[in-house]
């Protein structure tokens, strides 16, 4: 059966934070000293896991961490408070400036072959979702890659009031797309969160959030596996 629609995850699928070491970017841990670049690296992995609960965040922040994709302000809260934890040894003010720079569009890197991937899907009239749990816009991160007019529909948790693998967002994205589940595709980094597209009937493929570099053409392969370009 043709596929008419598709589901991408964005963090670890479409997209990797990897804002990359900069001089205009240096943090302190709190003795004073700098945080290697390799460290930095790190934490900002802890700021995108998909499932799951950090260790270090504090156990009466482990409810509102759950539902923190609802919540702008309870994003932020419940970042801060994971990575302000003692045990990670980060000077005052550092867990604010790096929950702030995951923000910004351009800490983001597309995978190589997302462009490639979503003009195939233009061209051959296959429609569009981007289908995330996450509490900010993704708009400006598309747009600032010349990607935005490639995703017709942006069915994002903290808009919606539902996350995944809640089936309810994955009818919502097909629902919007116009588009049967039996004829949607969904791919995503976790099978946890995104293979719950697979309860309302959608076909589901799982590709590693590795580093963009080490992941050229996962996505192209992910969805001809399935007949889609």
């Amino acid at each position: 059966m043709a596929i008419r629609g598709v589901l991408l995850d964005f963090s670890g699928t479409l997209f990797r934070l990897e804002p990359g070491a900069s001089s205009e970017h240096t943090y302190l841990a709190a003795d004073g000293t700098e945080i290697s670049p390799e460290r930095v690296v790190e934490l900002f992995a802890l700021m995108t896991i998909p499932t799951g609960t950090p260790e270090h965040l504090p156990a009466d922040l482990h409810q509102a961490w759950h539902r923190r994709d609802l919540d702008p302000e309870v994003h932020r809260a419940s970042y801060e408070a994971s990575l302000g934890s003692p045990a990670l040894g980060l000077a005052e003010g550092v867990p604010s400036r790096l929950y702030d720079r995951m923000l910004d569009p351009a800490s983001w890197v597309p995978y190589p072959d997302t462009p490639e991937l979503l003009r195939l899907l233009r061209a051959a009239g296959v429609k569009v979702a981007v289908v995330s749990n996450i509490a900010w816009d993704l708009r400006p991160t598309f747009a600032a890659h010349g990607l935005a007019d490639l995703v017709d529909e942006f069915v994002l948790s903290y808009a919606e009031g539902v996350v995944k693998p809640d089936p309810k967002i994955f009818r919502l994205a097909c629902d919007r797309l116009g588009v049967e589940p039996a004829d949607a595709l969904m791919v995503g980094d976790s099978a946890e969160a995104d293979g719950g597209a697979a309860r309302i009937g959608c076909r589901f493929e799982r590709v590693e959030p590795q580093a963009t570099k080490d992941r050229p053409d996962a996505l192209l392969r992910a969805v001809r596996a399935h007949s889609a370009l």
